[in-house]
């Protein structure tokens, strides 16, 4: 194979590497950020749950203030009035009663958040039914029979009244409808049927009653989960027939209109772009009403107020002035506890449920809606997908820690966002779910980041674990961009070794048999240099290059270099033993020994990167290494494994060194003193080495003289 097919061949390595760390990232990240695009689409409860609690906060923080102005009041049948006038249900005289009083003080409309599906069992006919059987043929008794009815007496009343009465709608089949529509409801862009709450039939009032009233609402409304009032409807449909609600049909009457006017979305240039996605919007009269898909009313909630309610036994008894009642729409309802009509609003954990009715149309009046707008969840998803995949790209390629500034300030921003938008336009924008979405994509990118980068990291570690010191793979890894050209000054002892005798041993052997005797021969020396805190530099041939205090700092490098050199001989005295073992047991020639030439010097080198963009190596450059490498092959001149520089033995001193010479090296003018590593620090305490230093010494003193004979 060619060079430049091998290095076509690494290219495409290379690249094959890269594409799968790109999928690797993308494919997990991007799966995260269709789901909840996809969650966002289909809008299960927790999702929708999450963004409630959002809006009930918005509400809490920013209630609608109540103002009494408003032409609504609520007649209520509170404790108070169950104490003047006795226990519930009062005689629908009372009820007939309630109403002539609240029609002559000038009240606009009646509205009864009540159903009156059975005749009045105080009624004087029904009463005679439960007379003891010595009355059933009294004059009592006939007297009773022959009474008008209280429901008559209701009905009466009601008929020269604008008196709206609601019904319940029921999921349950059964005979029962409501009455005729009063009010016509036109509509304009779809089918409003389609979206609006549905129901198989209704509990509805008597028919005499029926028969008599202005207008007819459903009281219903659409729990959430949490059972907790948010919306209401403006229209239900049971059966195939459309109907209004209390508080819209209430609202009809004061105005004195007829119809009813429903816009669908795609209708007039909607917001949904001529797309049938439910209704936008409902127009009673002067009031235009913004309404979700399904025609019901976000209620923008008052804390409950005192001042919206009137006793209804204040209007019985007279004490009440006309002023309070003339001109407004009065809903009848009851707010004592035990006739269990309470609600829960995001405001309050209980109200009366005539109360919700009344705000609703103090809403219609007012104008101060709050709406979610047809292109919120468009919008929401849009969103999501958009930062999601922006997100995504600044973790990859900008890294973690400037991702999640970014992302902490886009989360800010959705949430001061949509709380702006509230408060200045009304609109419901949900700032938890994709806050909780660009949150979620930061932790598991990061976290895949994280994994590809360990990953790197450990491949990285596998890699170039053979060729260099475990703490240099360690700090690349940990820090790659010392992978660049460059380097640094530091002082640094440098080992050469050389195998004497290789030439002849490797003479008859094949390329596996050679390549087998280097890789035994070069094992225990690199574990040797590497256990002493080495750093081995590279392979040249039958040679080895090491060093010392690069890239971590070692004070002791020349002991430490000095004693994987004495190491290093030891190795090899028992590698030459292992080799003629196995020589013998094979019944081969004995082979010729292998030794080591060790040369050491210490001092300051270049110690980086160096090479070109393409390839380069961590290595030292200097005058002291090629002295090093000369002062190894000194060791044959002088017959001694290991020569070192005046340099290693100073910063060595324990060691047991002996001097050899005065060399002359090129490039410098003074001669350098080399010394012989005999021993370590055990060596250099002996007496026997004491003498022989000594000695040595003197014969140094003698040869530098030119006494040669006594030298000798």
């Amino acid at each position: 194979m060619t060079s430049a097919s091998l290095f076509a061949s690494g290219r495409l390595a290379v690249q094959w590497r890269l594409d799968r760390a790109v999928l690797a990232y993308w494919v997990p990240v991007l799966t995260i950020l269709l789901v909840a695009c996809l969650l966002r689409h289909w809008d299960p409860y927790a999702v929708e749950r999450l963004r409630l609690i959002a809006f009930d906060t918005y509400q809490r923080n920013a209630p609608r203030a109540y103002d009494p102005a408003l032409p609504v009041r609520i007649v209520d049948v509170d404790e108070a009035s169950l104490k003047a006038i006795g226990q519930w249900p009062w005689p629908r005289t009372v009820l007939a009663e309630l109403v002539r009083r609240l029609e002559r003080a000038g009240a606009v409309v009646i509205a009864f958040d009540m159903v009156f599906p059975e005749p009045d069992r105080l009624s004087p006919a029904e009463l005679a039914r439960f007379l003891p059987k010595s009355l059933a043929k009294s004059s009592i008794a006939v007297a009773l029979a022959e009474s008008p009815s209280n429901d008559s007496a209701f009905a009466a009343a009601i008929a020269g009244s604008a008196v709206v009465m609601g019904f319940i709608g029921r999921s349950g089949a059964s005979a029962a409808s409501p009455p005729p529509k009063v009010a016509e409801l036109e509509h304009t862009g779809g089918r409003p049927d389609r979206y609006v709450p549905a129901f198989a039939s209704a509990t509805v009032n008597l028919p005499e009653l029926t028969r008599k009233v202005h207008g007819s609402g459903s009281i219903n409304w659409v729990p959430e989960h949490d059972m907790i009032i948010r919306r209401v409807p403006l229209l239900v449909r049971v059966g195939d027939q459309l109907y209004p609600s209390l508080a819209a049909e209430a609202l009809r009457l004061a105005q004195g209109i007829s119809n009813y006017l429903i816009v669908s979305a795609g209708a007039g240039g909607e917001a949904s772009f001529g797309a049938e996605t439910g209704i936008s919007r409902v127009h009673i009269g002067n009031a235009v009403v913004p309404t979700d898909a399904g025609g019901q009313m976000w209620l923008h909630f008052t804390p409950s107020d005192p001042r919206r309610f009137i006793s209804a036994g204040a209007v019985l008894d007279g004490s009440l002035p006309d002023a309070e009642i003339k001109g407004r729409i009065i809903l009848i309802g009851t707010s004592a506890a035990g006739l269990l009509d309470l609600r829960a609003t995001p405001l309050d954990a209980a109200v009366p449920g005539v109360e919700v009715h009344a705000q609703a149309i103090e809403l219609m009046l007012n104008g101060q809606h709050i709406v979610r707008p047809d292109f919120a969840t468009g919008l929401e998803i849009v969103f999501i997908g958009g930062t999601g995949w922006v997100l995504c790209y600044l973790i990859r390629h900008a890294g973690a820690t400037i991702a999640l500034s970014l992302g902490a300030l886009t989360i800010a921003a959705v949430i001061s966002t949509s709380w702006l938008l509230f408060r200045q336009y009304g609109w419901l924008l949900d700032p938890i779910f994709p806050s909780l979405t660009l949150a979620g994509i930061y932790v598991a990118g990061a976290g895949v980041r994280h994994a590809l980068t360990e990953a790197e990291r450990k491949r990285v570690r596998n890699a170039f674990g053979h060729y260099m010191a475990p703490a240099l793979v360690e700090r690349l890894a940990l820090d790659p961009s010392q992978l660049q050209l460059g380097g640094e000054s530091r002082d640094v002892t440098l080992l050469f070794s050389d195998v004497r005798g290789f030439t002849g041993r490797s003479e008859g052997m094949d390329a596996q048999a050679l390549t087998r005797f280097v890789n035994q021969l070069f094992t225990p020396l690199s574990d040797t240099i590497i256990a002493n805190g080495g750093t081995i530099d590279k392979y040249m041939g039958d040679a080895v290059m090491a060093f010392w205090n690069a890239p971590l700092d070692d004070p002791a490098h020349a002991a430490n270099a000095c004693r994987a050199a004495m190491a290093m001989l030891r190795d090899l005295d028992a590698l030459n033993r292992w080799w003629d073992d196995e020589a013998r047991v094979s019944e081969r020639d004995a082979v010729k020994p292998v030794s080591l030439g060790i040369g050491l010097n210490t001092g300051v080198c270049c110690v980086g990167n160096f090479g070109s963009r393409q390839r380069f190596d961590y290595s030292v450059i200097g005058d002291d290494v090629n002295l090093a490498s000369r002062l190894e092959s000194l060791t044959k001149l002088y017959g001694m494994p290991i020569v070192v520089g005046e340099r290693t033995a100073s910063a060595a001193p324990a060691m047991a060194t002996l001097e050899l010479d005065l060399i002359s090296v090129k490039g410098k003018t003074q001669p350098v003193r080399v010394f012989a590593l005999v021993g370590d620090e055990r060596v250099s305490c002996l007496p026997e080495f004491a003498a022989l230093r000594d000695v040595l010494g003197s014969m140094l003193k003698l040869y530098r003289g030119q006494q040669f004979a006594l030298a000798m």
